[in-house]
Formats: C-alpha cells, sequence, structure tokens
C-alpha cells in the first residue's frame, strides 16, 4: 500500500466471529486501524438468545444486544459502522467496496477479515412470502410484532427440526399457540440417531407440539402450510428454520477458493488462498475431528474461538486451528440433548466398524433426592478403541457427561480411559461412578472381551438365526411391557433355571443393560453362548417408536 497510514485491517462482519477477531486484534495491536463494517443494525447481539426472547422467557429486548459501535469505540478504538454493506472485494488493489446510507466507497485494506456468518435457507414453496426465518434482531422484531398484533395468530408451524426449530417450539406452545414442528427427515434433532431422537420427540408431544417427521412442505394457502402427503397444517405463524448457508458470495465473486457447501477454504491459521484474506465463522470451512475432512460446522462457540485465533495470525503469532468435534446441546421443555462428534449412522455410513455402547444412569446418586434418569449413548472405533462420538438425553447433568467426553476426545483418550476418569463426586452431584466412568467400563468389557453386546436394530436378524431371547427382568416388569417373543427368566432365577434354555445363541435383555451384563457373564461363565441386547428394553422400545430408519 503506498497510502501513509497507520496499517488498517478491515473486518466484515461482526457478532462472534467478527467482534472476536476486533476485540482481540486491538489487545495484541494499540496502534492498527480496525474497521468493522456489519451491513445489519446490530454489530453485537446474542443470537443464541434470540428465540427466549420471543417466548418472554429473556424480557428486555436490550439483553440481546451485548455491544455498540459507541462501547465499541470507547473501550477498544475500533471503528464499528453498522448499516454499511460490503458489495465486492478488489483483491489486487486491496479494497472494499462499501455501501451505505451516504453512498458507496472503497476502503483500502491491509488484511481483510470475513465473518459474514451463514444465512438462514428460504425453501421457494408458492405462498411462502410471508414466512419468518430467525437470524438476527430484526427477525426477532418482525416476529414478536405479528405475535402482538389485533389479529395475532392462533397457531404457528415451523418448518425444520434442528436447533432453531425446537427451540421456537418451546417458546411459542406457551404462548397458547397451536405449533405444528414439521421436519422432512424421518426424526427431529437429525444428528442424533433415532433412538435418541425419539426421546427428544416424546417431550415435545408430551407438551402439546405436533410433530410431523418425514413430512415434505409443498405450498403455502392462506393461513395453511400443505405437505407432500395432502395434509393442511394450521401456519398462521410460518417460521422457516430448514438449516444455515454460508454467506461465502462476496468470496466467490473475489476469486476465493469455496468447498462444501460453498463455505470458505482455509488454512490452519484462517488464511484463504489470498494470503491478505483471512475467514473465521459460519462462512469457513472447518476440519473435523474423526476424519480431518473439510466440514461446514455453524457453531458460535468455533466462530468465537476462530476470531480470536485469526486476530493472533494477523501480528504474527504461529497458530494452528484444531479440527471441531462439533460439539452441541439444546434444551426442550426441561430436557436436555447434546452430542459431540460422529453419531453411529455417520460412522457405519462411512464405513467405519464401530461398538455401540448405552447405558441409562441416573444423573447423581439415586439415594438422594430429585434424582432423574438420562440416556448416554457412546460411538466407538472397534479396531481402535477411539471414541468417534456420544450422545446424551435427559433433565440433568446431560451436557456435564458430553463436555467430558469431548475434553476426552481432544486429548486423544481411549473409550476404555474413560473408566479411570478422576470426576468430582459427592451425592448431589453424581455417583461414585459416574456415568462417564461407567461408559468406560462398559468399554472396556467389550474391548477385552469380557462381554458382547447387540444393537437394537439388530436384534430381529438375531432372532431370525436361530437366537433365543431371554428377558431377565422381574416378572411384574415383564408383564408391564415385553419385547415380543422374550422368554422370561429373572436373572436372580437364572442360575438355577439356566438348563431350560436350549443349546443356541442366547440374547439377554434386562431394563437399561446392567442386569443384562451380569446374566451374560453368569450363562457364559455356565457353557451358554450368551450376548447383551445394548441399553435393555428402554433402548429398544425408544427406538420401535421410530419410523423404521436404516442405521
Amino acid at each position: 500500500m503506498t497510502e501513509n497510514r497507520r496499517p488498517r485491517t478491515v473486518i466484515v462482519g461482526g457478532v462472534a466471529g467478527g467482534m472476536s477477531a476486533a476485540t482481540r486484534l486491538r489487545r495484541l495491536d494499540e496502534q492498527r486501524e480496525i474497521v468493522v463494517l456489519e451491513k445489519g443494525e446490530h454489530v453485537s447481539f446474542a443470537n443464541c438468545g434470540l428465540p427466549y426472547h420471543i417466548g418472554g422467557v429473556i424480557e428486555e429486548r436490550s439483553a440481546l444486544l451485548l455491544q455498540t459501535p459507541e462501547s465499541l469505540r470507547a473501550r477498544f478504538d475500533l471503528d464499528v459502522r453498522t448499516g454499511h454493506e460490503v458489495v465486492s472485494i478488489d483483491r489486487d488493489a486491496r479494497t472494499v467496496t462499501v455501501r451505505s446510507a451516504a453512498g458507496t466507497e472503497q476502503i483500502a485494506y491491509d488484511d481483510l477479515v470475513l465473518a459474514t456468518g451463514a444465512a438462514p435457507v428460504r425453501p421457494g414453496l408458492p405462498g411462502a412470502e410471508r414466512a419468518h426465518v430467525l437470524r438476527d434482531v430484526a427477525d426477532v422484531d418482525r416476529i414478536v410484532a405479528a405475535l402482538a398484533a389485533g389479529d395475532a395468530p392462533t397457531s404457528a408451524a415451523i418448518v425444520g427440526a434442528g436447533f432453531i426449530g425446537l427451540e421456537l417450539a418451546e417458546t411459542l406452545a406457551p404462548r397458547g399457540l397451536d405449533v405444528t414442528l414439521v421436519e422432512l427427515a424421518d426424526q427431529v434433532l437429525p444428528h442424533l440417531d433415532p433412538e435418541m431422537a425419539r426421546l427428544v420427540q416424546d417431550r415435545l408431544e408430551a407438551h402439546g407440539v405436533t410433530v410431523r417427521t418425514g413430512s415434505g412442505a409443498t405450498a403455502v394457502e392462506g393461513d395453511d402450510l400443505v405437505l407432500a402427503d395432502g395434509t393442511r397444517v394450521p401456519a398462521g405463524l410460518l417460521v422457516m428454520a430448514v438449516g444455515v448457508t454460508p454467506e461465502s458470495r462476496l468470496a466467490r465473486e473475489a476469486g476465493l477458493e469455496t468447498g462444501a457447501r460453498g463455505a470458505v477454504l482455509v488454512d490452519a491459521a484462517q488464511r484463504t488462498n489470498d494470503p491478505h484474506v483471512y475467514a473465521v465463522g459460519d462462512v469457513a470451512l472447518k476440519r473435523d475431528a474423526i476424519d480431518d475432512a473439510n466440514s461446514f460446522v455453524p457453531l458460535a462457540q468455533t466462530a468465537n474461538r476462530h476470531g480470536r485465533l485469526v486476530a493472533d495470525a494477523i501480528v504474527g503469532r504461529e497458530v494452528k486451528a484444531l479440527p471441531v468435534l462439533g460439539t452441541a446441546v439444546v434444551g426442550v421443555f426441561g430436557l436436555t440433548a447434546a452430542s459431540t462428534g460422529w453419531s453411529e449412522k455417520r460412522a457405519r455410513a462411512a464405513g467405519r466398524d464401530v461398538r455401540i455402547i448405552h447405558t441409562h444412569p441416573a444423573d447423581h446418586a439415586g439415594y438422594y433426592p430429585g434424582a432423574t434418569s438420562m440416556a448416554l449413548k457412546l460411538v466407538v472405533d472397534a479396531a481402535t478403541d477411539a471414541i468417534l462420538g456420544a450422545q446424551g438425553v435427559g433433565e440433568a447433568g446431560v451436557d456435564k457427561r458430553i463436555d467430558v467426553i469431548a475434553t476426552a476426545m481432544r486429548g486423544g483418550l481411549t473409550a476404555s480411559d474413560l473408566a479411570d476418569l478422576e470426576l468430582a463426586y459427592a451425592p448431589q452431584f453424581g455417583s461414585a461412578k459416574d456415568p462417564v466412568n461407567m461408559l468406560g467400563m462398559v468399554a472396556e468389557n467389550l474391548a477385552n472381551g469380557t462381554t458382547r453386546s447387540l444393537q437394537w436394530h439388530e436384534l430381529d436378524d438375531a432372532l431370525a438365526g436361530g437366537a433365543l431371547l431371554v428377558d431377565v427382568r422381574t416378572a411384574g416388569e415383564n408383564a408391564a411391557g415385553a419385547i415380543p417373543g422374550a422368554l422370561n427368566i429373572p436373572v436372580d432365577e437364572l442360575r438355577a433355571r439356566h438348563g431350560e434354555l436350549a443349546d443356541r445363541e442366547v440374547v439377554v435383555h434386562c431394563a437399561v443393560g446392567q442386569r443384562g451384563h451380569t446374566a451374560a457373564r453368569l450363562l457364559m461363565q455356565l457353557g451358554h453362548t450368551a450376548v447383551n441386547l445394548d441399553g435393555g428394553y428402554r433402548t429398544w422400545s425408544a427406538a420401535m417408536r421410530t419410523v423404521p430408519a436404516t442405521v
């Protein structure tokens, strides 16, 4: 640059990635000129809190607005300009063309950071022009205004059962609206495995939300959303929450390389194929921690981390963005659903040989008041014992366990290593054998051949091949609900009655898998070939309430 001025970094977009880059860069370099260009009205807001203002959980709209251009100028000497849209990049001249109410101008840069984020997908359904999306404060204002209008809607249809769709259902149903959640996939939260997602759907339906999975929307007619099978869903308020796509137009038109989903390709320092241009947040690709492939992972925590990292890169520090696990959590009517890494269906689709572990522990010691059950699932590489992923659903303690497993994965611990983690224990917080430790103990038993397990989706083939199913729960439990064709021999009677079992492979099951493990070990030592139905009756019954799916 021939212009006599301080080094200038221009950041396109604010919120998580952009503002993290700007404030970190100022802490590292007081002399640099930092210009943030945001086309919207707000440069720093709590986008993850938007659904909760609609539902009144976050009462004050102002609570969503974290910083203003004035506050950022005062504390960090940032030149933040809202209502300024970057319309093009001239990489040769190192300038951006900016359009605002005052007209069009060119701004020169030494380094350019693209933090344009991702935009909600708007399906081109006939009549869907009135549909809302939820990305920023302006979207919230429009939805709140629609709910407060004199002819306020009495029904709401939400298309998409991912994080945003579920959060909106949770906030709208208590307002008295007739809420329907429509999802093209065969389950809510499609990134989870079906037997885990079913627990979330159960909670939605228990709170009055109608869930239509395996249903595609085809048109909007009047106040109705029309589905592919002809069903008409009341949609006085219509919200599209079918996912997001990276806002990469600027990058593409400037000749920057893009990859999966059109997101910008970056190196370990978040640098594009132009050494003076960086990309962070949802617009940029990440590397997957399991297979190292480029992956589109639009999550706030990663955007914040990479925004900070790119500032270090700009001032010349050696940095390296680590591969991502995609750890995420959502709350639905008091239920928590969390995950990290790969699901079983993703691992199997990739051709991985996996071991699967389901458990249903209490969140803290059962003898201490208030304990509730959770469902945990661990996906393990059968050859190496590496943890590929984990999922959890429950009322309490799920986020803690998934965070521990995500940390173990980052540290390279194996599934069996989980058994030896030293985790905080007191009766009101956990158990002496924490649920994470228990997953490790099961993994160790499977890895060293102490026991074998069978998955719910493998049971039919095993029975068709001649295996005998034995329910080792009590007679009362069996009478309350049983897998068809199972022979009921309670575990405490099995030692005396094992002679009743034919000379064939035995599949044992209990409620959640623990008594089944005891039964399998007993039978194996008595000369039988035995395998435990992983996760027991509870996992099997949840899976049977799903639409049949190939795992």
